[in-house]
């Protein structure tokens, strides 16, 4: 895909994200970064439920983090999903806004997402111990 970022599309992918990521928050946006194998560029899933609003509210809010997204390529790293939830309604909001909300919480970000690589790594360290174990 040349020019637009990866999706996370499926259940059972925002499911592993979900249970096996790292969390990041601000006060609009909760962050869930995965590492995973490939360096094809970072995955995003956006998850904005009913509490935010109806569904032009819904898609407007998931419209602005797409756009965030592209605009912030220095927030996310090449080996990483990221699953954004938004927490609240983002009337009023515009993408400059969140896009200084999330260089705000950079620091937050770049930690988790670095214990997220972390992760990874301790998960393919025993996996390969299990498979050499015989288990």
């Amino acid at each position: 895909m040349t020019g637009s970022p990866l999706r996370v599309r499926k259940r059972s992918e925002y499911l592993v994200i979900q249970r096996d990521g790292r969390r990041a928050s601000t006060p609009a946006f909760a962050f869930l970064l995965r590492a995973r194998a490939d360096e094809s560029g970072p995955a995003l899933g956006i998850t904005a439920s009913r509490r935010i609003g109806n569904a032009v509210t819904r898609n407007r809010a998931k419209r602005l983090v797409r756009e965030a997204f592209r605009a912030t390529p220095e927030l996310w790293d090449r080996r990483l999903d990221v699953v954004v939830v938004v927490k609240r309604p983002l009337a009023g909001y515009k993408l400059g806004d969140v896009v200084t909300e999330w260089r705000a919480a950079v620091r937050t970000i770049s930690r988790q997402g670095t214990a997220a690589l972390a992760d990874r790594e301790r998960r393919e360290a025993s996996t390969e111990s299990r498979v050499a174990n015989g288990d």
